[in-house]
């Protein structure tokens, strides 16, 4: 049974609502866009908002913040007596193992894995041997001396709570944690490996809220309702220090909060005390002891420097909360019931009109180079984007529909706005770990329309230019994400009319 948290105002928990107000403002002013904010002190939510067309109970794409679910899968067998933080991964994988294994990957533990220091110097791709490929890396340094981030040794994780239980991450989860700290597994969805794992290294999609509980019960030491569900001590040590992680900065020099250090699948941040679960693009949940704070952020940011500028924006606003007593401001926090009411990502342009709509509307146009989709290729593995063959656009007063053909003779409608909003269509089949996409578009020139997917259960925005010269089409597109493939020039996207 799921409880709902209690709300309450900031100024009841000791927080100016016009500090809240300058937070938002700086987040929303700066290089990033927010879908979802929730802050938590003393047990109590005193502000919470989505930005249009996200929301409160629609999932999010968490990226490599998936990593402290999986680790916390690791702890719950741990705390049940189901494997031990010092067994050796060749004895938990005795049949992928190499038959002479090095003395490097005779060493190599749980705790390694978990705190990133498999002491290799790169990972497997995605296969359905990735696990003996894992194990047939070399170990090149002794394990727990060196950092070398990575999401397939976090999955690693999950294949080990499979191994020792039979169970998947999700299954495993569902029954020993989301049922009792009142997360919905019906409504998570997961990315997965070739051989059907979970990935744990970056695969979930779970709402802001879902990520603010997990982190409470870090918060509340492992206990959740008086059950204690992961143990003290494993909860001690995810939370603290277990690898030095300065290394992150030869590649990644803007990143400052990725240089401090590295507990189980968690990371150490500036303000003393204080740690996170981080995913990339700014998927964070952060937790501040000393002020009995948790602040869970969803949001779209790009690049490693947006996404710190974020926690430099939280550490600012940190400094201002203090441990005594703040009186009711009725008009500040007025003014931010206001806010937090009314947030919404910028709204698309409003170019509806180009001379060619009618030469246009109806025609059917094949795809003859090039790989056309609405959605992005996925870094996760294990999800089917809808491929287009043949497409036609179908132009009124609204907007148009895309009616798109895939290789194997499926359909999908695809509503399209133009006059200054959104179509909200929901696409593919229920299984699907996306279906929500909103679509917006316009003209930005005569002959060149636009068309902007975004699909709101993850950061991801695609853009899509369909260039018209006369029977032809060039498409260019570009997007948002932070792994971007790039796309070779042979593989330019054309269409011709049919």
């Amino acid at each position: 049974m799921r409880k709902e948290f209690e709300r309450t105002t900031p100024e009841a928990v000791g927080i100016k609502s016009e500090d809240i107000l300058h937070y938002i403002d700086t987040l929303e002013h700066s290089n990033t866009e927010m879908h979802g904010l929730m802050i938590m002190r003393h047990g109590k939510v005193c502000a919470e908002g989505w930005w249009a067309p996200y929301a409160p109970n629609l999932r999010h794409g968490l990226q490599s913040h998936t990593k402290t679910y999986a680790a916390t899968a690791v702890g719950i067998a741990y705390t049940q007596g189901l494997l031990k933080l010092d067994e050796r991964l060749i004895d938990i994988f005795p049949e992928e193992a190499p038959q002479d294994p090095s003395e490097n990957l005779k060493a190599l533990k749980v705790r390694d894995v978990l705190c990133m220091g498999n002491g290799m110097d790169e990972m497997p791709r995605n296969s359905e041997n990735w696990i003996r490929d894992f194990l047939h890396t070399p170990v090149n340094h002794e394990p727990g001396t060196t950092f070398m981030y990575n999401s397939v040794g976090s999955t690693m994780l999950g294949a080990i709570v499979r191994k020792k239980t039979g169970l998947g991450l999700h299954a495993f989860l569902s029954q020993h944690l989301f049922h009792k700290i009142g997360i919905d597994p019906e409504n998570l969805r997961w990315y997965c490996m070739a051989d059907g794992m979970e990935t744990g290294g970056g695969g979930l999609l779970a709402t802001t809220e879902d990520n603010l509980r997990l982190m409470k019960l870090y918060a509340d030491g492992g206990v959740w309702e008086g059950e204690r569900i992961l143990a003290e001590d494993y909860v001690k040590l995810a939370t603290t220090l277990q690898n030095e992680s300065a290394t992150e900065s030869i590649n990644n020099p803007q990143a400052f909060d990725n240089f401090l250090g590295y507990g189980f699948q968690i990371w150490m941040c500036k303000p003393k005390g204080v740690y996170r679960a981080d995913g990339a693009m700014g998927q964070f949940t952060i937790v501040c002891p000393e002020q009995d704070m948790i602040i869970a952020i969803t949001e779209t940011a790009v690049g490693a420097h947006w996404a710190q500028t974020t926690l430099d924006l939280t550490w600012d606003f940190l400094e201002k909360i203090g441990s005594g007593d703040v009186p009711e401001n009725e008009e500040a926090r007025d003014r931010l019931v206001r806010k937090l009411a009314s947030l919404n990502t910028p709204n698309p342009v409003c170019r509806p009109f180009s001379p060619r709509i009618e030469s246009i509307s109806g025609k059917k146009y094949k795809v003859t180079n090039g790989e056309l989709s609405p959605e992005m290729r996925s870094f996760m593995g294990g999800s089917k984007s809808i491929q287009v063959s043949e497409f036609s656009f179908d132009f009124d007063c609204y907007g148009c529909v895309w009616n798109v053909t895939q290789p194997d003779g499926s359909k999908e409608a695809i509503r399209v706005a133009t006059y200054g909003g959104r179509f909200t269509n929901l696409v593919k089949t229920p299984d699907a770990q996306t279906q929500l996409l909103v679509a917006s578009g316009g003209w930005l020139e005569e002959n060149v329309f636009q068309v902007v997917c975004r699909w709101t259960e993850t950061c991801l925005t695609k853009k899509l230019l369909f260039k018209f010269d006369g029977t032809k089409i060039d498409v260019e597109e570009s997007t948002n994400s932070a792994f971007p493939f790039p796309r070779k020039e042979e593989d330019a996207i054309r269409a011709e009319q049919v």
